[in-house]
């Protein structure tokens, strides 16, 4: 275990656990949904807007801040945190999904790979070491191995074969990594669909050995029950005292599901781009503020929501920022989005903590199913 790093598991019902992750810059709070600040930012929000809706971690995108503003450059400016103004931990992924989905004219081969920008074209390499090197110079608390993620469906081969080189570059980012003090390095599990390569794949992370194991290679065009059907494949065969993360998932039902299943960490940019498209998640489920039946509805978003942003402004109001493509618009429903995923982990949390988490989501899931249609006269 990286010194500095501790992950303590305080209830567990069924699968769902409940736990927390001690880091130099603080404690996370497990179930934990990571808002994604791609570039040094949560879109549209301020970092103590970020803070108040209950996040204890960001996470920051090693491909995006490699390119701009630079490694080195963040590095003499003090580091990500400082950067940023965000004093409590960070999370960097490698940056190898971004190569795969992003980058243009990439090359891949056993020692890394190599890619244009799509930003300028430029050219640039990454391998595992690098990669190590970039979030290190981020100053990031939790680093992730580099890894190379296929997309589903796929044939057995290739998934093998990206399997095993994801193993063959787990052994490398470790070696990299060098028990860095204060900081902790997640293995990250790959095979696809395929139940006989993620526990290969689990298996040889678990021998080199990490600090936390992440789920990758699902929330890339799957349908939900096969991510389920993985996850229940997979979560048994990770280490029970180290913290297990979802990476890319995802919707409010997503988080239900994978936490039941035994995970404890999560990201994705769904709330706030679903906040920059109009959309708001709340108790009621997903309310569409582009639609036409907002536009004289004085009602606020949630009156008894625990976020007053929810209960300030109306739906026609939200609904007139919608429709204008003001950005006060963006910033307010990105605010509820997260604000409404992180009451969503602080309810699993405590419904763990008293053995009711099935109770729980039954709950939520009706409040999802009864909408928020006001009642016919």
């Amino acid at each position: 275990m990286t010194e500095n790093f501790q992950f303590t598991l305080s209830a567990t019902d069924g699968m769902a656990r409940r736990g927390q992750i001690d880091t130099p810059r603080g404690e996370i709070r497990t179930p934990a949904f990571m808002p994604v600040g791609t570039a040094g930012t949560v879109k549209a929000m301020y970092p103590e807007q970020v803070r108040e809706t209950g996040a204890d971690i960001v996470l920051g995108n090693t491909y995006h801040l490699m390119l701009r503003p630079g490694a080195e450059r963040v590095a003499r400016l003090g580091g990500l945190h400082e950067f940023m103004d965000w004093q409590r931990p960070i999370l960097t992924d490698s940056g190898g999904f971004q190569v795969m989905s992003l980058a243009k004219l990439r090359k891949l081969d056993e020692n890394g790979v190599t890619f244009k920008s799509h930003i300028d074209g430029s050219s640039h390499s990454l391998t595992p070491e690098r990669s190590i090197e970039i979030q290190k110079l981020l100053d990031s608390d939790i680093i992730m191995q580099l890894d190379e993620c296929v997309s589903l469906p796929a044939e057995h081969n290739e998934l093998e074969r990206a399997m095993e080189l994801s193993i063959r570059w787990a052994e490398r980012s470790k070696k990299a990594f060098d028990n860095a003090k204060g900081r902790a390095l997640f293995g990250i599990v790959q095979g696809g669909d395929n139940a006989v390569l993620r526990a290969r794949s689990a298996s040889g992370l678990t021998d080199i050995g990490f600090d936390g194991y992440a789920v990758g290679g699902l929330a890339v065009g799957e349908p939900q029950e096969v991510m389920f059907r993985v996850l229940d494949e997979t979560t048994p065969q990770l280490p029970s005292d180290k913290p297990r993360y979802l990476m890319g998932v995802g919707k409010p039902d997503d988080l239900l599901g994978a936490v039941g299943r035994g995970i404890d960490m999560f990201d994705c940019v769904h709330p706030t781009r679903a906040g920059r498209h109009g959309h708001a998640y709340t108790r009621f489920g997903v309310v569409n503020l582009k639609n036409a039946r907002h536009k004289d509805d004085h009602r606020p978003l949630d009156e008894a929501s625990p976020n007053p942003t929810a209960r300030r402004f109306s739906r026609a109001y939200l609904h007139h920022l919608v429709r204008c493509e003001e950005m006060l618009g963006a910033m307010i429903l990105s605010q509820i989005n997260l604000s409404y995923y992180q009451e969503l982990m602080a309810g699993m949390r405590n419904a763990i903590e008293n053995a009711t988490f099935v109770q729980y989501c039954a709950a939520v899931r009706e409040g999802w199913t009864k909408g928020d249609l006001p009642a016919l006269d």
